[in-house]
């Protein structure tokens, strides 16, 4: 089976940036992260514009760290985890740029380079710039139970993050600090998780690329 495809040109990574909120800039990686809010609800009436804010500031830093006017972007790719990506979309509406949105959970930022470089690697576009984000509030309230409701969390329960990151693709010859030559497109396999509050042992197979019975994916 082909996954894996190989670009045919030198794409460049021409530019990232990455907005997370309090939690997150506290912790181990903190200093990795190019802004971090001190209030995650951003002057907004709620979480989910909150998040949409986020993604905008993260958009709009990885153009201008890239050196391109947002009215030059060719393409905008982005996902989050809300119903009909609503994040998203509302950034995408403030960016005015074409845009192609993605739901692939946390995948949803590969997912965009694939599809981006594809794009940029075909011709068919001269620049693009893919994005994700998630909000941990957002997030209960999506999937869980809203923290209006103040339901009590089990000890094993993980946290969605509170971040948005972006990274800006073209097919320029000039040095650039990383460059992205080829993807590979994953396969949905079924671990047959039924905790719903066990996020990790859904997510580590995916990491670890290994079955729980160390069969290698």
């Amino acid at each position: 089976m082909k996954q894996t495809i190989r670009f045919n040109r030198r794409l460049a990574l021409r530019s990232r940036a990455s907005v997370v909120g309090p939690k997150e800039g506290k912790g181990p990686l903190g200093w990795c992260f190019d802004r971090v809010l001190e209030d995650d609800l951003l002057g907004q009436t709620s979480w989910e514009l909150a998040e949409s804010e986020m993604l905008r500031q993260t958009v709009l830093l990885c153009l201008e760290r890239g050196g391109l006017h947002p009215d030059r972007l060719e393409l905008l790719a982005s996902g989050d985890l809300l119903d009909q990506i609503m994040s998203s979309t509302f950034m995408a509406r403030e960016i005015g740029r074409p845009f192609m949105g993605l739901y692939g959970a946390c995948s949803t930022f590969i997912e965009g380079m694939i599809l981006c470089g594809a794009m940029v690697d075909g011709g068919y576009r001269s620049n693009a710039l893919c994005c994700a984000s998630s909000h941990f509030c957002t997030a209960e309230r999506q999937f869980r139970s809203p923290l209006e409701l103040g339901t009590q969390r089990p000890p094993s329960a993980h946290w969605t993050a509170t971040a948005a990151g972006a990274a800006l693709i073209d097919a320029e010859k000039s040095p650039a600090a990383a460059r992205l030559t080829c993807g590979t497109i994953g396969r949905v396999i079924d671990y047959e998780v039924t905790d719903a509050n066990h996020m990790g042992a859904a997510m580590a197979p995916a990491v670890g690329g290994k079955d729980y019975n160390g069969m290698s994916n």
